[in-house]
C-alpha cells in the first residue's frame, strides 16, 4: 500500500480530491497512465539478491516495459501477444503523455478552484512545440508545481537600532574600519540596559549592508567620471 501510494502521488500530487468531476478526471488520467506505463515506460526488475553480512548485493534484469516482458514470456499465448502488438501499434507515446499532462492540469485547476477548459488548454501541436523547452521550466507536472515565494519586504519586529542609527553612521564615517562588535559595545556603554547580546548579529548585518552600498557607490561614481572624461575626449 505504501508503494502504491507513493506511485500514485507522483501522478496526482498530494492534494485531496472529491466529487464527480474529480473522479472523472482521475479515471481518464489513470487510463492514459496505464497505457503509457505498460507499453512505453521501461523499468528494472530484481533478478537476484544476496546478503553478505551487512552488505546486500542486487542484480537486475535489463530494463523493459511490462508489454515487452509479456511478449518474451513463453507462458503467454500467441493470440494474447498478437493483441498486445496490435494495441501497441495503435498507441502514440507522445499523445499519451499529452493526455497525462492535460489530466494533471485539470487536477491542479480543481485544487486551485479553477477550470482547465478554455483557451489555456493546449493542443497536441502546442505540446509538441514546447517539449524541447520544458526542461527550462523546472517541474513539468502541473500537480507538483509550487507557487513562487513572494519577496517579504516588511519587518516582523521593530528595528532595535532605529533611534541610534544616525550615531552609528557618524561613528562609521569617522572610523570606517570599526567592527560591528566594537560599535555594539559602544552602544551598550552609551545606552545601558537597552541592547542585548543577541542583537549583535543584526548590527553586523546592517553594517555589512552599509559597507556594500558605500563600496558600490564608490565604484560606480568612478565609472561615471571615466565616462565623462571619455565623452569630453570624443567631443574634442
Amino acid at each position: 500500500e505504501q508503494k502504491n501510494g507513493a506511485v500514485i502521488r507522483k501522478i496526482v500530487g498530494h492534494e485531496c480530491f472529491s466529487g464527480i468531476i474529480a473522479g472523472q478526471v482521475m479515471a481518464q488520467l489513470f487510463q492514459a497512465v496505464r497505457l503509457y506505463v505498460n507499453y512505453f515506460q521501461p523499468s528494472f526488475k530484481l533478478r537476484e539478491k544476496i546478503r553478505e553480512g551487512a552488505k546486500v548485493k542486487k542484480w537486475y534484469n535489463p530494463p523493459a516495459t511490462p508489454c515487452d516482458r509479456l511478449l518474451a514470456n513463453k507462458d503467454v499465448t500467441e493470440k494474447a501477444k498478437e493483441a498486445l502488438r496490435i494495441q501497441k501499434e495503435r498507441l502514440d507515446p507522445v499523445e499519451l503523455l499529452h493526455r497525462i499532462r492535460q489530466g494533471q492540469s485539470a487536477l491542479a485547476a480543481l485544487s486551485a478552484g479553477a477550470t482547465s477548459t478554455g483557451p489555456n488548454r493546449q493542443s497536441l501541436d502546442q505540446f509538441l512545440t514546447q517539449l524541447p523547452q520544458l526542461w527550462r521550466d523546472g517541474e513539468v507536472r502541473p500537480t507538483h508545481r509550487k507557487n513562487e515565494a513572494k519577496v517579504r519586504y516588511w519587518r516582523t519586529r521593530e528595528d532595535p537600532f532605529k533611534n541610534v542609527w544616525t550615531d552609528i553612521l557618524l561613528w562609521l564615517q569617522s572610523a570606517p574600519d570599526s567592527t560591528a562588535k566594537s560599535l555594539f559595545q559602544r552602544l551598550k556603554e552609551n545606552h545601558p540596559e537597552e541592547f542585548v547580546d543577541g542583537q549583535l548579529r543584526t548590527l553586523q548585518r546592517r553594517v555589512g549592508e552599509w559597507r556594500h552600498t558605500m563600496a558600490r557607490n564608490l565604484i560606480f561614481s568612478g565609472m561615471d567620471d571615466i565616462k565623462d572624461v571619455a565623452a569630453i575626449e570624443n567631443r574634442a
